[in-house]
């Protein structure tokens, strides 16, 4: 053990220490001071989240392939939770069954937030609800200092509530990698160096929620929600959480032994980056990079490439 012997406390709980895919909290005590708190583990959901919208619109159940929990949208309300600690760092994911059939005007939303009002950092993921037999869009945007719109959307290549799909957030110091079952639909990359913000100093909380948006969500607000379908339902599991708890310890963010800051995390694989290509060349619908309409001059960060 030497030094860790002597001079460090470590406490795992729930599986293997420093491991990825296992299951554990980390705990580092140095000279009496918390100094590293990561946490690797499926998520268990009373534990580590918190009702923040229509407790009684959200429950958890059995019923479809396992626990699972719902959000449901009707008339009275939509629904929503959060995580109980922000996170500066790591890699956030969870599967999702979205709402079926007719699901125009709907959102249902995957995001991180730093929840600092007008200089937020927020990554997102917005599903937009469709007319049946039309593909779903997913709408990616990215804040930073409270600096947003940057949307991008794409439509999903299956059915998303058909059964669940993996979600991920991967979030270093080198990039904003946006997954979908392991396939990447957007890069945001660090270009703080050329005087583009990115974020990397707030934590941000996770949160998810599904809404009424039928000003804007399904064709610009043309296609309405039709209540006669409610309630409407989305189902989500095993939620999986690796990154920097905050409050925890202050080195852990600026650690890069962390798995997520290693050298195949600082860029996407050739796998990746073929994947990522076929997503952008067959079922990108929508990118602020080429909107001519709201930027004559592409935004800076839109010219260092995908």
């Amino acid at each position: 053990m030497g030094i860790l012997a002597s001079a460090v406390f470590c406490i795992a709980v729930r599986g293997v220490v420093m491991e990825r895919g296992k299951s554990f909290i980390l705990l580092i005590v140095l000279n009496g001071f918390l100094v590293m708190s990561v946490m690797a583990y499926p998520a268990v959901f009373w534990e580590d989240f918190r009702i923040t919208w229509a407790d009684d619109h959200i429950k958890q159940t059995s019923a479809l392939d396992g626990n699972a929990i719902q959000l449901r949208l009707d008339q009275i309300s939509g629904s929503g939770f959060a995580s109980k600690k922000k996170y500066l760092f790591g890699r956030i994911s969870m599967k999702i069954k979205l709402v079926p059939g007719d699901s125009a005007g709907t959102v249902t939303a995957f995001y991180m937030n730093s929840d600092t009002d007008n200089v937020r950092d927020e990554v997102d993921f917005e599903f937009l609800g469709n007319r049946s037999g039309q593909p779903y869009t997913v709408q990616t945007n990215i804040f930073a200092h409270g600096k947003g719109d940057r949307e991008q959307r794409v439509n999903l290549w299956f059915d998303p509530s058909a059964q669940f799909h993996t979600y991920s957030i991967l979030w270093n110091h080198y990039h904003i990698v946006f997954s979908v079952d392991d396939i990447p639909i957007r890069v945001y990359k660090n270009n703080e160096a050329k005087g583009i913000l990115y974020p990397k100093s707030q934590p941000m909380g996770i949160y998810s929620t599904l809404w009424n948006a039928d000003n804007w969500a399904t064709r610009g607000g043309l296609e309405k929600i039709d209540w006669s379908k409610a309630p409407f339902n989305a189902y989500y599991k095993e939620f999986d959480i690796e990154a920097c708890s905050i409050p925890g310890g202050v080195s852990c963010p600026s650690n890069t032994t962390n798995w997520w800051e290693g050298l195949k995390y600082r860029s996407l694989s050739p796998v990746q980056a073929r994947n990522y290509r076929w997503v952008r060349l067959n079922h990108m619908v929508y990118d602020y990079c080429t909107d001519k309409s709201r930027y004559p001059v592409p935004p800076p960060e839109c010219l260092d490439g995908i």
